[in-house]
């Protein structure tokens, strides 16, 4: 078996390769299937996918059984200032893998985002309640699944939230380096979501990969917290000595609007293949013990 990964530098694209060749996760053993699959790991310096000649082509020659898709431009403040390249790495990136895959019968996981939700609900999204992206990066990050349930049959669509892992930069890093070096952190509480360990995602799509239970899948850590609740609990999980206070939004003034609430419910997961996606203080807790900053 042979499997393309985008973003193969990133938190997440790291954790796949890092899954796959030891044959199990945190959560557990991956499918035998993937024993001695061929890797083919990319990142920007080694194909724009943006470039739709450029993706065919490299596709044709490869010739993959699954392609993961999990590069992202993801900076959700620069967006709002580079509509273009968001646009480009976000909708059109989606767009061309999804062309080149269809061209040969392959499959493609594609990872999303909380934020094609406006975030203004009150219980758990599910795969069936209509997305409203209110900012640029959720808006691009929507059209590119548009476009891969358009152009892709055999398609994978992964939407994720509050992502972090152990390698590359994340909120858990860095609150742990900020809670180190200052005596107190004020972090928002009027933010809602679910913090996701690299790990369990990566454990989740190499799961659904294997199968035809193609559709929209919420994959994200077992209950929800604010932003101030996390940064508390990666603050006492650490044994920091640092005082974490709450504050709004208001206070932080950003170039994009971030949802207020955008938890999600695993709901395509449990009525598939099974949901095993641990809670997040649990999943919290052994990432902060094995995590090198």
């Amino acid at each position: 078996m042979k499997i393309v990964i985008t973003g193969a530098k990133g938190q997440l694209g790291t954790q796949l390769i890092n899954i796959i060749k030891a044959g199990k996760s945190e959560i557990g053993s991956i499918d035998e299937r993937y024993k001695d699959s061929e890797i083919v790991g990319i990142d920007i310096e080694d194909l724009d996918i943006s470039n739709l000649d450029d993706v065919v082509d490299f596709i044709n020659k490869e010739k993959p059984d699954i392609i993961i898709n999990p590069a992202a431009y993801t900076n959700v403040d620069a967006c709002e200032s580079n509509e273009d390249l968001a646009y480009k790495v976000n909708s059109l990136g989606a767009r061309n893998l999804a062309i080149a895959a269809e061209n040969l019968g392959i499959k493609l996981v594609h990872v999303s985002t909380d934020y094609v939700f406006e975030g203004n609900g009150v219980k758990p999204y599910k795969e069936y309640d209509m997305p409203g992206p209110v900012g640029v990066y959720g808006k691009t990050k929507y059209l590119g699944e548009s476009f891969i349930r358009e152009f892709c049959s055999k398609h994978f669509i992964v939407r994720t939230a509050w992502l972090y892992g152990y390698y590359g930069n994340n909120f858990v890093k860095t609150i742990m380096k900020a809670a180190k070096e200052r005596q107190e952190l004020q972090v928002v509480d009027d933010q809602r979501g679910n913090p996701t360990n690299a790990e369990d995602l990566a454990h989740h799509i190499l799961k659904i990969a294997l199968t035809q239970e193609y559709g929209v899948y919420h994959c994200t850590g077992e209950g929800e917290c604010s932003w101030y609740d996390f940064a508390s609990k990666i603050v006492e999980l650490s044994n920091i000595e640092c005082i974490v206070s709450p504050c709004d939004s208001e206070q932080y003034k950003r170039a994009a609007k971030r949802p207020a609430y955008s938890s999600l419910d695993n709901m395509m997961l449990r009525c598939t293949v099974g949901n095993e996606m641990r809670e997040w203080e649990e999943a919290l807790k052994e990432f902060i013990q094995k995590v090198k900053l």
